[in-house]
């Protein structure tokens, strides 16, 4: 029995309104990944850094976009139930009737956020993020996935019950096609995660663990959408291996499967990829998407720890990487 890495689960759709702690609190390099809907008859929704599990807790980052007619985007703290001076920036990037993206990090000075891959504002702290336990969002919003990612905070084991905090380094919207090194190279129990879209039309993508020097591709994962079909193989010395393939699980009998969702959809008009995980064993590669094992590839390169070099390329946008 598979049992899926720990870490590698995001909440989805939750019930808003919401709060649920935060297990093991935040730390520089820390961040919060905030998929979500604004509805058409939005008035302000709000999303709260809270130093306790409950509606009367102080309030270390309060962050509220607000469809007033003078639209804005507020920042605050609440202590010992007192509102502090507000800060407020009058350009609003959240539109009636769309998706967004919203990422707050962790800084060595305060809370850095990010909406649709753009820069919005830093927020300095007003209390301790030693002091931050839970996670608030309540207003007119529909949220899809809250993820928390990067930290090293060992500690934080979940939020909710079902989300933890992951070490590394994380690379948001990167464009594609995408071409890294790999930080450290690959090594036992590694594991790289990847959450994008794919575009309605789309053919196909891939994503390619290389080897740098000699631009071998050790593990080729290509789902191929119009095929209905993910394609396994790796590129050694210029020739292609034998290749390894799944159809059944891209049948319309398996729509709403987990790899499914990760690949194809006919029916919709942007569809949103479950956050993917590949981990590094002393065998194989382990794929997973939401925490469910989907497959193996058993390791045709001897050397793998010579692995350094990440690709990905193909009709995908990525929001982010997590090494």
């Amino acid at each position: 029995m598979f049992v899926a890495p720990p870490g590698f689960q995001p909440i989805y759709n939750p019930t808003i309104p919401y709060l649920a702690p935060l297990n093991g609190g935040l730390r520089e390099g820390t961040s919060i990944y905030l998929h979500g809907f604004i509805p058409e008859n939005i008035t302000r929704f709000f999303v709260n850094l809270h130093c306790g599990e409950y509606e009367s807790s102080d309030v270390a980052f309060y962050f509220s976009p607000q469809f007033d007619g003078w639209d804005k985007v507020v920042f605050n703290t609440c202590q010992n139930g007192c509102w502090e001076s507000e800060e407020k920036i009058h350009h609003m990037p959240f539109r009636r009737g769309q998706d967004f993206e919203m990422v707050i990090t962790v800084t060595s000075h305060g809370y850095k956020i990010r909406v649709n891959g753009q820069d919005l504002h830093t927020f300095n702290y007003r209390i301790p993020v030693e002091r931050v336990n839970a996670l608030q969002i309540g207003g007119d919003v529909s949220i899809q996935t809250i993820s928390i990612i990067g930290g090293g905070n060992p500690g934080a084991d979940q939020i909710g019950g079902n989300l933890p905090v992951m070490d590394g380094q994380t690379i948001f919207k990167p464009p594609v096609p995408y071409s890294s090194m790999i930080p450290g190279g690959m090594s036992p129990k590694k594991t790289i995660v990847i959450r994008g879209m794919v575009p309605l039309g789309a053919n196909s993508f891939s994503i390619n663990f290389m080897v740098g020097s000699s631009r071998d591709i050790v593990f080729h994962l290509n789902p191929r959408l119009q095929e209905s079909v993910v394609v396994r193989n790796s590129l050694i010395g210029g020739s292609w291996d034998t290749e390894e393939r799944e159809r059944s699980a891209l049948t319309p009998s398996w729509r709403d499967s987990t790899l499914t969702q990760l690949c194809v959809s006919a029916f919709k008009s942007f569809l949103s990829v479950p956050q993917m995980s590949i981990r590094c064993g002393n065998q194989q590669f382990k794929v997973f998407v939401n925490g469910q094992h989907l497959f193996d590839f058993f390791h045709r390169w001897q050397s793998f720890n010579e692995i350094d070099m990440l690709e990905i390329e193909g009709d995908v946008q990525i929001s982010y990487i997590h090494f």
